[in-house]
């Protein structure tokens, strides 16, 4: 079973699923493919800014509040006050998709990447900063490096094709009535915040069991992905939405879909 995991290294919503994903992940049987959506393109300049600070730090204590994840006084008080320090996803992005070609799983990147940034207070938009993360990691600082230009290139596509993957589900999830535009939220999921272990456990049960007819094998999966979408993934309300131009910094910034 596949979990198609949409999310993005500033998105503080996603940090705080960060231990949901960790222990979907481990379970035997799934895997997961990671879909960058570009929240913050590097293209538009984005720095820190106060209006920024004043922006993110509500949504911020709300997400650690729920979700129990750290947010570190080196963010709170050292980078939401590092004025001009650069805002982009991008960067960041590349440096997981450069991650999985070196052997480093993504979502391990992607969560050390969200530790830097959250806890630590460090850039992460710069590339000096995501090479020590990957050094940390156990790539060679000569061969990130490497790895992490053709990576630039190959985010702007994989950007793209999240976006038209975001667009599809958009319109299957609307076709139903429950929303228009990007779909808007996901209380189902942003509800286990907090309780990864729990979720795992949940999940587990809805997996398929072994069977022995390939067509029994693939109702199983179809039973378990509806199983799913309807437990932790209930209709989506108004508002919101994954990319900032749909609303920006809400729980839609994560969304899960099962397929066989």
């Amino acid at each position: 079973m596949k979990l198609h995991y949409f999310y993005d290294p500033l998105c503080g919503w996603c940090y705080g699923a960060s231990p949901l994903l960790q222990a979907v992940a481990a379970l035997p049987g799934v895997s997961v493919e990671m879909h960058a959506g570009g929240m913050l393109d590097e293209s538009e300049g984005r720095t820190i800014t106060p209006d920024w600070r004043s922006y993110v730090m509500p949504h911020d204590k709300r997400i650690a509040q729920m979700s129990g994840q750290p947010f570190g006084d080196a963010y709170y008080d050292g980078l939401l006050n590092d004025i001009g320090a650069p805002l982009a996803s991008n960067p960041a992005i590349a440096a997981v998709l450069a991650a999985d070609k070196l052997g480093i799983a993504p979502l391990a990147m992607l969560a050390r990447i969200q530790r830097a940034h959250y806890q630590e207070g460090r850039r992460i938009a710069e590339f000096a900063v995501l090479s020590e993360l990957a050094v940390e990691l156990g790539a060679d600082a000569g061969v990130f490096q490497a790895a992490w230009q053709p990576a630039r290139e190959d985010a702007e596509k994989h950007i793209d094709d999240t976006r038209r993957r975001m667009g599809q589900l958009a319109c299957a999830v609307s076709v139903g009535g429950a929303g228009a535009g990007w779909p808007a939220g996901a209380p189902g999921v942003v509800g286990w915040f907090g309780k990864p272990a729990q979720l795992a456990a949940a999940l587990a049960e809805r997996l398929p069991k072994p069977a022995a007819a390939a067509t029994t094998r693939c109702s199983a999966r179809r039973k378990a992905a509806a199983d799913f979408l309807a437990a932790f993934w209930p209709p989506p309300t108004p508002g919101g939405g994954f990319f900032r131009a749909a609303g920006g910094y809400s729980p839609a910034s994560w969304i899960g879909w099962i397929s066989g």
